[in-house]
């Protein structure tokens, strides 16, 4: 007989969530981790960035204090009280979910996991090389860790990946930033108004590549005037390592230069923790280093599944959360659970200012062919309780398809967007059209009601613009 009804490989925020809502369907529930419960998002990387992110954001406004009518000399801080604080966030989180383990009778197994093989129905899963047990359905969470690429390889003094971004001993002077998705962008934000010279480079013609044009040209434009220089459509060909510092030759536009830096972050993606798992045992394929799955993120093996960033994008924590679930869901045999859609996953980068979206972009939508593309905008300039914030800078971008009134995507740079855009991810959901968003009473005054009058000049209805 099994051991277990199902047994998860890995717990951050895709495991322990597919645990949590299995325990809760009445399947006896196991998870393995080799490290750290809660995963990277919680210990090094959503929340310990996040809280990193707040502290730049009161060190600006501390720097800003006479818009507001306050006035403040010498203000200064302790860099590692910054770092010990972020460490305590993760840790306290961290705790909590061993906490919910224990609360919803999860039994959790400290130790590496690989797939021996198959006896029967049950799959067969070797903990530290020693101790098998079994379980029909074994779902991998194993995740990702950070992509490097030749001649540029991290060695955690001089050029970081995220995890050394997060702890250094103290504060550079200056820092070079390869790649300028979420996590490029988030490190180049912190570090820049904490008061470090930051550039950022990045190999494709606009920074965050995924988000719609116009508001990373917005993004980019705000950057640049907070001092951040920016190397779009470049590449770092070389780093000399000194001392106590690098000298990387930057090639773009035909050109090549030198800049000195203290340190380099790299930031050029992830790969999908896939090694020695036993996968070479089973019939499961890899590509481009993720794990292939279908849309109940199941595998090319009977009983195995995978979930979160060591399966296919959007490599975000939310996105493998939805999918522990729905994936526990299916293998429950749940009538009412339904594949993930992925243009209803949202996207958020936490810099000052931030950036979110969901859905298609501007020139994503038109592309298709197959949409009356009605695009609506409105400006945080135009908005009484941003500009009472003091945060005029920002726009919130609609569009829709004009036959059906969908909305096809929102996208948004500014205060507290990534706040804000769960509004139109539950519009999305709940495939809400344009008149039912126009219908909706919007609180006065907030930042929302720019998200209403977005949809409402895609309809040329606009009122305060």
């Amino acid at each position: 007989m099994a051991d277990y009804d199902v047994v998860i490989i890995g717990g951050g925020p895709g495991g322990y969530v597919a645990a949590i809502r299995a325990s809760q369907l009445g399947l006896k529930t196991a998870v393995i981790e080799k490290e750290h419960m809660g995963g990277i998002c919680l210990n090094w990387g959503c929340i310990p960035t996040k809280a990193l992110l707040r502290t730049s954001e009161i060190n600006h406004l501390l720097h800003s204090l006479d818009a507001y009518g306050f006035k403040a000399e010498k203000v200064s801080f302790d860099f590692k009280k910054i770092v010990e604080r972020s460490r305590s966030v993760a840790n306290q989180l961290a705790s909590g979910v061993r906490h919910l383990m224990k609360k919803n009778k999860v039994t959790v197994i400290e130790g590496t996991a690989q797939i021996k093989g198959r006896s029967g129905p049950e799959i067969e899963v070797i903990v530290d090389g020693k101790t098998s047990i079994k379980s029909p359905h074994v779902i991998l969470a194993t995740g990702a860790r950070a992509r490097e690429l030749p001649g540029l390889e991290a060695d955690g003094k001089l050029v970081w990946t995220y995890k050394e971004a997060m702890v250094p001993e103290k504060m550079p002077g200056s820092l070079l930033i390869v790649g300028s998705g979420a996590i490029g962008i988030e490190f180049a934000s912190f570090y820049r108004l904490m008061g470090a010279e930051v550039t950022v480079v990045e190999v494709l013609d606009q920074i965050l590549p995924v988000e719609d044009k116009e508001i990373s040209a917005l993004a980019r434009k705000s950057f640049e005037k907070q001092g951040i220089k920016i190397h779009t459509k470049a590449t770092v060909k070389s780093l000399k390592k000194n001392k106590d510092s690098v000298i990387a030759t930057i090639e773009g536009g035909g050109k090549a230069q030198e800049i000195i830096v203290d340190r380099v972050i790299l930031a050029v993606g992830i790969v999908g923790n896939i090694e020695n798992l036993g996968l070479e045992k089973t019939k499961i394929k890899t590509e481009k280093g993720h794990i292939v799955t279908n849309e109940w993120c199941a595998t090319d093996e009977p009983g195995i599944y995978a979930i979160g960033d060591v399966a296919a994008g959007p490599w975000l924590a939310h996105k493998a959360s939805h999918e522990g679930v729905l994936c526990v869901e299916k293998i429950k045999g749940l009538k009412s659970t339904h594949p993930l859609k992925k243009t209803n996953i949202p996207g958020c980068t936490y810099s000052y200012p931030q950036i979110a979206s969901v859905g298609l972009t501007e020139e994503a939508a038109k592309s298709t062919g197959k949409y009356d593309v009605k695009v609506g905008r409105f400006p945080y300039l135009a908005n009484g309780k941003a500009i009472a914030m003091g945060e005029t800078e920002g726009l919130v971008k609609t569009v829709f398809d004009g036959k059906t009134g969908e909305l096809l995507g929102a996208h948004m740079v500014g205060a507290e967007v990534t706040e804000l855009i769960q509004g139109f991810c539950l519009a999305k959901t709940l495939e809400a059209t344009e008149q039912e968003i126009m219908d909706t009473i919007f609180p006065h005054p907030t930042l929302s009601e720019m998200m209403h009058e977005s949809v409402l000049d895609a309809f040329g209805r606009v009122i305060h613009f």
